[in-house]
């Protein structure tokens, strides 16, 4: 059954989130917007568009004036201004206007990337989010957040945008491997550990089942996380204050993911990026040791990483000081005053985020305890 999220903004409706099993709704839902009058470029990367964009294209294809698809190859290092520039590029040729539209279909590199090309193509044209991964469908397409990376500085350059409608086909998660899988449950996990003691519960009750990719399972689990960000977000749409409690573990696990190449994924990083921020909750007597060890271990069944090896902690702190998330010269650091609680922080110390990367680094040393 189809199941529907509404985003408001100053109490107004903003778009639908959409929860189907299968693409067999997506033209019904696009044609509120008049899609027979537009054009549509469906923008995708090379491994979503060998999955899904002949069948989307299938589907729209008699519903709309023109539908084009644009695609660039996978993966982070593809998060760029020079895509960017090769959309607009496409999108001229193809003599895009205003009024015409984007579908940003895969992941969270292509629904960054698209949005920020939708936010600044014309000074602004409408785009669609049909998200193809865990972590895109729970995180990323819900909230307005576009953007890409700026020589390697993660999200340095974005802007608040949008969407008309995010569309889930929750089937696409069959389909991903276990690595991308997996990395989106760190973001899930984020929300029972930031917003609601008893979805982390519900998560750890229900792990045979998010491991068999159980679709039921699934449809409860990602709408419950977006449940939880529309909290937030709603709140605060431009990130000027509680709205921050998203990057819980993002700040560590951001300058990881560079110092790393980008080799990681995502979610990987963010795992890492909590474990540290779970310690430091610890050691500021926030949660007691019990409770961040409850955490760290918690990681370990979804097979994301508690511990790293081969990174130098000075620039990895240091990495963290460049992040966009600084403010007045401070970093602003997200702790866990309890399971289900979070708090932001402007005076965590370089020494006490410098012990937290040291909890999650594993040494030559480590192997002969």
């Amino acid at each position: 059954m189809s199941q529907r999220l509404t985003i408001n903004q100053n109490g107004r409706p903003i778009y639908d989130i959409v929860y189907e099993q299968d693409f067999g709704r997506l033209a019904e839902e696009l044609e509120q917007f008049e899609i027979s009058m537009k054009k549509l470029c469906i923008v995708t990367d090379s491994r979503v568009k060998g999955f899904y964009a002949d069948e989307v294209c299938e589907l729209l294809r008699d519903k709309c004036k023109k539908i084009v698809v644009f695609d660039f190859p996978d993966g982070e290092k593809s998060k760029n201004l020079d895509t960017v520039q090769n959309i607009y590029k496409f999108l001229i040729e193809n003599k895009f206007e205003r009024k015409d539209m984007l579908l940003a279909l895969g992941g969270g590199v292509v629904g960054d990337t698209t949005g920020f090309a939708a936010a600044t193509y014309l000074r602004g044209i409408d785009f669609v989010q049909i998200p193809t991964t865990l972590l895109a469908q729970v995180d990323s397409s819900v909230g307005g957040k576009t953007g890409v990376d700026f020589d390697q500085y993660k999200n340095m350059v974005g802007a608040f945008y949008m969407p008309k409608l995010v569309y889930m086909n929750l089937s696409t998660l069959k389909t991903l491997d276990d690595r991308q899988y997996y990395s989106g449950m760190a973001e899930v996990m984020k929300y029972g550990l930031i917003k609601n003691a008893k979805f982390y519960e519900w998560i750890i009750d229900n792990m045979y089942e998010i491991h068999g990719r159980d679709l039921e399972t699934l449809e409860e689990m990602v709408l419950k996380s977006c449940t939880y960000k529309k909290l937030v977000v709603e709140k605060d749409p431009t990130e000027k204050g509680e709205r921050a409690i998203l990057n819980f573990g993002h700040t560590i696990g951001h300058a990881i993911e560079k110092a790393k190449n980008f080799e990681l994924m995502h979610g990987e990083c963010v795992a890492l990026g909590s474990v540290a921020a779970a310690y430091i909750s610890w050691k500021r007597d926030l949660i007691s040791k019990d409770e961040y060890y409850e955490i760290r271990d918690m990681f370990v069944p979804f097979n994301l990483p508690i511990s790293i090896e081969n990174i130098n902690p000075e620039e990895i702190y240091a990495l963290t000081a460049s992040d966009k998330k600084m403010e007045s010269g401070h970093i602003k650091f997200i702790l866990l005053k309890k399971v289900g609680k979070a708090m932001i922080d402007t005076t965590v110390t370089k020494e006490e985020i410098i012990a937290g990367i040291n909890e999650i680094y594993f040494t030559d040393e480590d192997w002969d305890e």
